[in-house]
């Protein structure tokens, strides 16, 4: 193993053990490399993962600091509850932002997910959800045009697709088989969850569906960022 892979493992085990406190400063690049008898460059790379990884961040001319990874949300991965009444149950400070909706392109997996023809419209409709002013996770919902048709127009305006479609006469929801994978982010996905490329994304992959009638009223594709959450499954 390399000294800075040495040194990154020795610090993040501080840091969870609790001998570095959150927002407490960190010993300096001289400091640890005198300490370790490491060279400074050693050192500067080895902060540089730790931020890469979310463990620390820093403050210009003034160090590095422990981030507070303590705040970790509890996340239930079912579908008959929306993201956003989890997030009001738990009382966090949430807001959700709508930033696409398009139709899109035919498929295969998505249509045939949905039980639409390829004849069918199918939309995407993604938001950011935000806690703390912390984007956290990225949700993608296809919908098809046959069964909510106004979808094209009401699309840019949903923040919360179980209330739209509560407003539709669907009042209980049921999941449909759920798959869950370990992705890592894009750079489109960095850039709008304001991750770095070294944080893993939880993705799941499920339907909804109506749960008296059976009707599939959504795919969903969600991006969670693995640093934010803690999983009940």
């Amino acid at each position: 193993m390399s000294e800075k892979m040495k040194l990154v493992d020795e610090l993040i085990s501080d840091i969870k053990e609790g001998k570095y406190k959150p927002n407490e400063k960190l010993p300096s690049e001289n400091e640890l490399a005198d300490q370790y008898r490491i060279p400074r460059m050693v050192v500067r790379k080895a902060y540089e993962q730790l931020q890469e990884l979310g463990f620390i961040f820093s403050k210009q001319g003034r160090g590095s600091y422990v981030q507070n990874r303590k705040k970790q949300i509890p996340l239930i991965l079912t579908g008959d509850i929306s993201f956003s009444e989890k997030m009001k149950e738990l009382e966090y400070d949430f807001r959700s932002e709508n930033i696409c909706c398009e139709k899109i392109p035919y498929e295969s997996d998505v249509y045939h997910a949905l039980k639409v023809l390829p004849s069918d419209e199918v939309y995407n409709i993604s938001r950011l959800r935000i806690v703390d002013g912390c984007p956290i996770a990225l949700h993608t919902s296809y919908v098809a045009k046959s069964v909510f048709k106004q979808i094209n127009r009401d699309g840019p305006g949903i923040t919360s697709i179980f209330q739209y479609y509560k407003t539709h006469g669907y009042k209980e929801f049921t999941s449909g088989q759920s798959q869950l994978s370990v992705v890592f982010p894009n750079e489109p996905e960095r850039k709008i969850l304001k991750c770095s490329s070294l944080i893993p994304l939880l993705l799941l992959e499920s339907l909804c569906m109506d749960k008296e009638t059976g009707t599939v009223l959504e795919y969903s594709k969600i991006k969670y960022r693995s640093d934010c959450f803690t999983y009940l499954i």
